[in-house]
């Protein structure tokens, strides 16, 4: 059976953008007569308010998401909040240094930032990692730890040339899999990176597919590493296209306020946005108010368009003519 899931970060409103690949993986699930996930990814707590975890649950039913296991109705695989499982990411932590695959990283970001010259730029996570500290003997860590608490980072194996993987939006791809350098999966200050916490998460709940935004892509390539480090079977992926301003940047609170509660309280109905979300997706011809659960036996991934898809000042008004 297909399981499938959506894991908000509860560090701002649900906008649209969020349900975007909220509406996506539900139909996915749904389509298929699956089991729907849904797991609130608080790792970064300093980020994350409760309050916004809340408000999320309240956004999401509204607009007819279900969900047959999450935070608030428990489930085989609980607890479904990333800042409860920190004994999963421990015991995934202690699979990898058992395998000698970690090793401390006392690096600033300034210091990464400095000397960040990777043609790809910086992701997320910072400059790609020249490896300065991978060949620190015991005697210098054990020096540096001295004064300094340090990050931990995935040691790729020097053997392995391309991390390869279809995507089910994306088409085949192949990333070198060197891409970024050695990457952080704890950081200093003993926050679990994403990149770790996803991977024991979705293995843990038996996640079997994963639908998500295109962002995502290029994170991609370093979960399958550590799937494969950790022996767990790693899911199918399909990474579809994100929800654009005018300006080429994600669509965020810089262009307006596209977030599900200020919709909602300018009196859109939740049929209004889930249809108006439907036709960009390519499910229906026309833009018509529409129930999510209408949109279920209908369900084509393929018909979702494969380019960012730009919402201008004319979009917005087709959404809100209401």
């Amino acid at each position: 059976m297909i399981r499938g899931r959506f894991a908000p970060t509860p560090s701002g409103l649900m906008h649209i953008g969020n349900i975007w690949a909220a509406l996506l993986a539900w139909l996915q699930v749904r389509s298929a007569n699956g089991q729907f996930v849904l797991r609130m990814e608080d790792i970064d707590k300093p980020r994350c308010r409760s309050e916004l975890a809340e408000q999320a649950l309240t956004d999401l039913r509204w607009l007819g998401l279900d969900w047959d296991e999450g935070p608030d109705i428990g489930g085989p695989f609980a607890p479904y909040t990333q800042s409860e499982r920190d004994e999963w990411y421990t015991d995934a932590l202690d699979r990898l240094e058992q395998n000698g695959m970690l090793y401390p990283c006392f690096c600033s970001r300034a210091e990464l930032l400095a000397v960040a010259s990777a043609p790809h730029g910086l992701s997320e996570e910072g400059p790609s990692y020249a490896g300065t500290c991978r060949c620190l003997t015991p005697e210098e860590q054990q020096q540096r730890m001295a004064a300094k608490k340090p990050s931990l980072r995935f040691r790729i194996d020097d053997n392995r040339s391309a991390v390869s993987f279809h995507d089910g939006a994306a088409g085949t791809q192949a990333f070198a899999a060197d891409a970024g350098g050695d990457f952080v999966v704890r950081r200093a200050d003993g926050i679990i990176s994403y990149q770790l916490a996803v991977v024991a998460d979705d293995a843990a709940m038996g996640i079997t597919d994963v639908l998500r935004g295109y962002d995502l892509l290029d994170s991609t390539p370093r979960q399958l590493l550590l799937y494969e480090a950790l022996a767990l079977p790693a899911p199918r992926f399909a990474h579809v296209p994100l929800l654009m301003g005018e300006d080429g940047r994600r669509l965020a609170k810089r262009h307006g306020d596209t977030s599900i509660a200020g919709l909602r309280a300018a009196g859109l109905s939740p049929e209004r946005i889930i249809g108006w979300l439907a036709q960009l997706a390519g499910q229906t011809d026309t833009l018509e108010s529409v129930s999510a659960a209408e949109l279920v036996s209908g369900f084509r991934l393929e018909r979702v368009p494969t380019v960012p898809i730009v919402i201008d000042e004319n979009a917005m008004r087709q959404l809100m003519r209401h």
